[in-house]
């Protein structure tokens, strides 16, 4: 059997066959539309200054609730509270973009995909 452009039998894929590609990338289109899914619904909760000040958003990037313990509105100092939501929002979003990288690595198998994907 001759060999072909890439040196060898089987192409460049390794050997395997394009049916076998293509079935690869439908599931992990398919696991990553689920996971994203999943995503929209699941919550991410962080707190700052001790506990003060907590914010709750989900992993569309959505701030859902921010909780403010009375004991941290001190009105001569607005810009500690504001601080701390800033604070609590960016921690809670920090979780739910490690959750989404988590997931992501775990459906591409560490694949490095082009185009900033998650």
């Amino acid at each position: 059997m001759a060999k072909n452009y890439y040196g060898g039998r089987g192409g460049g894929m390794g050997g395997m066959n394009m049916q076998q590609a293509i079935k690869q990338a439908q599931k992990m289109q398919e696991d990553m539309k689920k996971m994203q899914e999943e995503m929209e619904k699941a919550e991410y909760e962080a707190s700052s200054g001790g506990g003060m000040v907590t914010a709750r958003t989900n992993g569309n990037h959505e701030l859902l609730a921010v909780t403010i313990n009375p004991e941290a509105v001190d009105p001569d100092d607005v810009e500690m509270l504001q601080d701390m939501i800033v604070a609590a929002v960016n921690a809670a979003f920090a979780k739910a973009t490690e959750a989404s990288q988590k997931q992501m690595q775990q459906i591409t198998g560490g694949l490095n995909l082009p185009g900033g994907l998650f």
